[in-house]
């Protein structure tokens, strides 16, 4: 009896060393169970975090839009790259003056107007500027004729939509000069050792311009001293907009006067610069563009009607 009780003893140490290893062993597969449950919770918001993270990046970058013409591709994280707007739009055969314009680019701060530090003077045509619908034009000129009241072009500037320089030339004049203007223009006889022949400039000039919306501020003069020609419908005036004469007690508003009171920039207060001129020209274009366009569309309609109902009655009379 007593080895029975002995032996019932060893049993049932046995049976108790055997439920103290088994209790921390549910407890660790509770801690591990929780712990597994708790990581799979995590894994839809984390995934999620890390997928809309970009894209929301994404989002405030189109809104705000800065510097699209020029934008790359980005790394967007675990979506891959993206490619930008700006790729998207040439894909899409966009314009990148129509992107712009949508967005309202370049317009903030008038940062286009701070781009002079990239100007190349005399650098002829920039062949890494690819040209849009709009170019801006600005001419300097030196005085020649008696007294030098006659003018004759010295250099000329061409910008893009976005203020890029898309041409700068200084030009030998053909006739002979009498004053060079230099406090105004900022030409002397030096820069005419590297300047241009008048026939190369204005070949040059044409082939840029042809078939495109020309911008410039009383662009008349500036096209007299090409000795070129543009389309009307293809002119945007700056000097001429109604909205302007407001500025100059219903005279041509000066460029300067314009730019100070429409931009807050002050130029011409020195020696001019030709680009400098163009891209503010087009700057003061960009930011009244609408008022631009209602005022051309209303022009060339009211032109176009009358020769529309005139060839209504015709096509009455005859049947």
């Amino acid at each position: 009896m007593s080895e029975l009780s002995s032996n019932w003893k060893t049993l049932q140490a046995m049976l108790n060393t055997g439920k103290q290893t088994r209790r921390p062993s549910l407890k660790r597969r509770a801690e591990e169970q929780k712990s597994s449950t708790i990581k799979t919770r995590k894994c839809p918001k984390e995934t999620a975090t890390r997928t809309t993270e970009p894209l929301n990046a994404e989002v405030k970058r189109i809104a705000k839009m800065g510097g699209v013409q020029s934008s790359k591709a980005v790394n967007e994280g675990n979506i891959g790259q993206s490619p930008s707007i700006a790729l998207w739009a040439t894909d899409q055969d966009i314009s990148t003056e129509a992107l712009a314009e949508a967005y309202g680019l370049g317009l903030k701060g008038n940062m286009m107007s701070m781009t002079s530090h990239k100007d190349k003077v005399n650098h002829g045509r920039s062949s890494e500027v690819e040209v849009g619908k709009y170019v801006g034009v600005d001419c300097e000129m030196v005085g020649i004729g008696p007294g030098g009241h006659e003018s004759a072009l010295a250099r000329v500037s061409l910008v893009d939509f976005h203020g890029r320089q898309i041409y700068d030339s200084y030009v030998k004049p053909e006739e002979r000069v009498t004053d060079w203007r230099t406090a105004v223009s900022g030409v002397s006889q030096k820069e005419m050792r590297f300047a241009r022949k008048f026939e190369d400039v204005q070949s040059e000039v044409c082939d840029i311009i042809e078939g495109r919306i020309l911008v410039g501020h009383d662009i008349k003069h500036d096209l007299d001293a090409l000795k070129l020609s543009h389309p009307f419908r293809d002119i945007r005036d700056t000097a001429k907009h109604r909205g302007f004469k407001n500025y100059s007690h219903g005279r041509k508003p000066a460029l300067r006067v314009l730019a100070r009171e429409l931009l807050a920039v002050d130029i011409q207060e020195g020696p001019h610069s030709s680009t400098e001129d163009a891209r503010v020209t087009m700057l003061i274009f960009r930011k009244f563009k609408s008022s631009f366009d209602v005022d051309h569309a209303n022009r060339y309609t009211q032109r176009s009607t009358p020769n529309i109902a005139r060839k209504s009655k015709k096509h009455r009379r005859k049947h």
